[in-house]
């Protein structure tokens, strides 16, 4: 597989409501960082995985709605722990949905897609899957 891996990042707050979470339940501030690699089998014919001016703008756009805000007042993510977890797999559905609808750069040759978010220094989480 080829890869490109774009990254950017966003600030955002939110509580998580659950007792595992200990001092987090209450509502904190994170910044995280986020990388998203878009993964094929092959090169195009100008030996390209995808065009990384179409991910790095697609990735801005998928974070925009995020930046800047309180999560737990999104209407999208009302009732559910936005987890760093849970957010690599809401950002990977919006970039998904780029690569369907706009495409990418890719002429339909993307496969995969991991997004991965950087909680800090020493702590990461991602999601990944083929498209």
């Amino acid at each position: 597989m080829f890869a490109v891996e774009v990254r950017d990042h966003v600030m955002i707050a939110h509580s998580l409501p659950s007792p595992v979470f200990g001092p987090a339940q209450g509502m904190h501030g994170a910044t995280f960082v986020v990388d998203a690699a878009f993964y094929t089998a092959d090169l195009d014919e100008n030996g390209l995985v995808v065009d990384i001016g179409l991910v790095t703008e697609a990735l801005a756009q998928t974070l925009a709605p995020l930046r800047y805000t309180n999560l737990d007042e999104v209407p999208a993510f009302k009732g559910k722990i936005t987890t760093t977890e849970f957010l690599c797999h809401h950002i990977w559905e919006q970039l998904r949905d780029v690569a369907k609808t706009r495409g990418l750069g890719d002429k339909g040759r993307l496969k995969r897609i991991r997004v991965q978010l950087h909680e800090s220094h020493v702590a990461r989480g991602w999601y990944e899957a083929d498209l």
